[in-house]
């Protein structure tokens, strides 16, 4: 996996100097993901600098995408979980490549970040310019949480070959609601079931935030053994922004590992992937 963050894509685009260095920077990311023959690019929000952009940065963003991500190759991996829930925004309801009509060799995976929030504009409908890049088919966004009152974050399961990981995403939400939500204990995930089929995965065991299961039973199960667990969220560390404006580390279950620039990383270099399976 690829892991890009924070691009900002249109950030002072005006400028006749930088103008172009947020899209120079991320056409480097997937031309390298390109030479490097990464699986996927996961994407940790952000993507675009306005919530608005304009149409140059559409329309760079776009061109950039189709160039990169389209192509004749294979992808070498399958998505087990329930696609129709994890890419609510795909015109079909599943990943991209999967999609007849296309032909992705590169999937990019993104959830969005404050810059890019769907609920800035308000309104009845939720809808980022992240949405135009998955309603074109170029971009799987997934992570979105449209309830107000709790979040539940369901992992997009991937298989290649042995290899399962479960990658769990949650886009930006105003830290001191997302902080309250969890102190509350009404962020929850889901983890795939035990005895899964080569086919398809079910998810259950819905865990509180301290990552302890709700089935008392004292058995995690065996199956769970053999998936990777990643988490990418898009908001603020805890330094210097008091108790209850972010999200302290500790809240993210023992079994999982966080991929955030904003909660991890101190600098806008992009990030750095670390994965952890369970003990």
């Amino acid at each position: 996996l690829m892991l890009s963050t924070d691009n900002h894509l249109g950030y002072k685009e005006r400028d006749h100097i930088r103008g172009d260095d947020s899209f120079a920077a991320f056409e480097e990311v997937l031309r390298l993901a390109r030479e490097h023959r990464c699986d996927a690019v996961l994407l940790g929000g952000d993507l675009f600098h306005e919530n608005r952009p304009s149409r140059r940065t559409l329309h760079r963003t776009l061109e950039i995408l189709r160039r990169y991500a389209l192509g004749p190759d294979p992808v070498r991996f399958r998505i087990l979980s329930d696609q129709a829930a994890n890419f609510r925004s795909s015109p079909e309801g599943r990943v991209n490549y999967e999609d007849e009509n296309y032909s992705v060799h590169l999937p990019v995976f993104s959830i969005h970040g404050n810059h890019d929030d769907p609920t800035r504009e308000g309104g009845t409908e939720m809808l980022a310019a992240m949405d135009l890049l998955a309603m074109c088919n170029l971009v799987n966004y997934f992570g979105r949480q449209d309830e107000v009152d709790k979040v539940e974050v369901s992992p997009v399961v991937v298989a290649k070959g042995e290899t399962r990981v479960a990658l769990y995403g949650l886009g930006n939400m105003r830290d001191e609601r997302l902080n309250r939500m969890w102190q509350k204990r009404k962020v929850r995930f889901m983890r795939p079931a035990d005895g899964q089929s080569e086919r398809e995965v079910r998810l259950d065991a819905l865990t509180d935030t301290r990552g302890e299961d709700e089935h008392e039973d004292g058995d995690d199960g065996g199956a769970r053994l053999k998936y990777f667990n990643i988490f990418t969220l898009h908001q603020n560390r805890d330094t210097g922004r008091g108790t209850k404006n972010c999200v302290h580390e500790s809240m993210i279950p023992e079994w999982m590992v966080s991929l955030s620039h904003h909660f991890i990383y101190t600098n806008h270099a992009a990030g750095i992937l670390f994965i952890h399976d369970l003990p």
